[in-house]
């Protein structure tokens, strides 16, 4: 018989899973939903000194009184980061780990990580350890109306929505401040990933990570780690109890997608861009390279600025991969200064930073005697796009047009971004008549294709001037990707229609 540990998220106990569990329980198989030290409310709080070292032990008593051959340690958010940390103590145990709508944490990496809000993730370390902070070490659970900071609250009906906001506990600062330390052991078990894709990204995303070459995602390609999709938000257990059951049981039976690693062995980013365009002269100022046209008066300049998060020791960096260097190379040959931007997206709660080196490289272009200042473009890709929002919403004189290929433009439910900040979608309604060039391809990925579909309905209802160009058959991430006629027609179209907003 099988048996499933539930290990709950941050502020919620057992009780979340009493659905799933039933109907685990209905199909032959064993469900033991945990309530960690501190987590039962009320009635269980929190001792001096819960960490998450207190939760692994938790985990690892459970286990040790379970007689079943094989253990399914199923971890929601938080929960994890206490089941992996278990599973490295009790290896020979454990069948299978499913991260059910949660990252892949590494060695070393704090819970902290994963909390949505902002202002609760710069307060922790001080509440950590010495009870500062909140008073006591301890960190509030969300207010009734809170919750969909954390995550999607897709397909929770209010009464389940209710329940949660009044059993919640608060959650011991020091569970998710400790880092984790995870055993070689762990990398070897079988592994699923259950995401939800009203909550973020789903398989085709993941599939498009992993053949970026980034080598946090390698693993993902491993044959032991399968995937599920299911159509709902953060709260799976309460939304969609019998979906999730039955997708846990076919985990538990090897079950899922699983992804190929990439059929060429060059990251898709790294291969050549999908025009032949001419070397320019270029010269590299601290972040920012310049790709200088053949010219002795001041011409006007784009700012190409990547997406991402791209990890901090990926190389070559952004402003070197061929498809931003192709766009500013052809740029050149056209006759403004293309420039390329290294911002320090590495994580998805460093938008705030990466918006700061972006301003700052605006400043230095613009401040370069070879560019015409009053003449300037920014253009956007893919994660970047979130960074357009400021500029959208505030347009300066001298910003003449904006760009975006295949971006964002909303943050997902529950990424750590302040959405007052980065929400492209809402600052257009504030643009005025700034031209928007915006390229979207025919196969995006789910998550990026709704936010544009917003972005698009608010230009038509602002009477917002956005230029829509189409790629068909094209993907995500086209000009390295796909070498067709009508991915360079777009490429072409899209820059001769910038430059010539730069010229008027």
């Amino acid at each position: 018989m099988t048996a499933f540990v539930l290990v709950p998220g941050a502020h919620t106990g057992g009780w979340v899973w009493e659905e799933v569990a039933a109907r685990l329980r209905e199909s032959g198989a064993g469900a033991y939903p945990v309530t960690l030290t501190g987590m039962g409310g009320p009635g269980d709080p929190a001792g001096p000194g819960t960490d998450l070292e207190t939760h692994i032990g938790d985990l690892v008593r459970l286990i040790d009184g379970l007689d079943a051959p094989r253990v399914v340690l199923v971890g929601h958010c938080y929960g994890i980061h206490p089941a992996l940390g278990a599973a490295g103590r009790r290896p020979e145990r454990i069948a299978r780990i499913v991260h059910l709508d949660t990252g892949v944490p590494r060695d070393g990496d704090p819970a902290l990580a994963l909390v949505p809000d902002g202002t609760v993730r710069e307060r922790l370390p001080r509440a950590a350890g010495r009870g500062g902070g909140h008073g006591d070490g301890l960190l509030p659970p969300p207010s009734p109306d809170g919750w969909r900071r954390w995550g999607s609250t897709a397909g929770v009906p209010g009464e389940a929505l209710e329940r949660l906001a009044r059993l919640a506990a608060p959650q011991p600062a020091d569970t998710l401040t400790r880092p984790l330390r995870l055993t070689e052991a762990v990398s070897k078990m079988p592994a699923t990933g259950v995401l939800c894709t009203a909550n973020g990204p789903g398989i085709a995303a993941v599939e498009a990570m992993v053949g970026l070459g980034d080598p946090r995602f390698r693993a993902l390609a491993d044959p032991r780690v399968d995937f599920f999709e299911l159509a709902t938000g953060h709260w799976p257990m309460l939304s969609a109890p019998g979906e999730l059951a039955g997708v846990l049981l076919r985990a538990a039976a090897g079950e899922g997608r699983r992804i190929p690693p990439p059929a060429d062995e060059r990251p898709a980013h790294l291969r050549p861009f999908v025009l032949d365009v001419p070397e320019a002269r270029r010269e590299r100022r601290g972040r920012v390279d310049l790709h200088l046209p053949g010219a002795d008066e001041p011409r006007p300049a784009v700012v190409f600025v990547h997406g991402g998060p791209v990890p901090p020791d990926a190389r070559p960096t952004p402003r070197d991969w061929p498809a931003f260097t192709g766009y500013a190379r052809y740029a050149a040959s056209l006759g403004a200064v293309g420039a390329t931007v290294d911002h320090r997206l590495h994580g998805i709660a460093d938008y705030g930073r990466a918006a700061e080196d972006v301003r700052e490289a605006v400043r230095l272009v613009r401040a370069d005697p070879r560019v015409d200042g009053d003449r300037i473009g920014l253009w956007f890709f893919s994660g970047g796009g979130l960074l357009s929002a400021g500029w959208l919403a505030a347009p300066p004189p001298w910003l003449r047009c904006v760009a975006a290929t295949y971006p964002l433009l909303a943050p997902p439910p529950g990424w750590p971004v302040d959405a007052s900040r980065f929400h492209p979608a809402t600052a257009l309604r504030t643009t005025g008549r700034l031209p928007v060039v915006l390229t979207r391809v025919e196969l995006e990925l789910p998550e990026l294709a709704t936010p544009m579909r917003e972005f698009l309905a608010v230009a038509e209802h602002s009477e917002a001037a956005v230029e829509v160009i189409d790629v068909p058959g094209g993907h995500h991430g086209f000009e390295t990707v796909d070498h067709t006629e009508p991915a360079r027609r777009a490429v072409d179209r899209a820059m001769r229609s910038v430059l010539g907003h730069l010229r008027n």
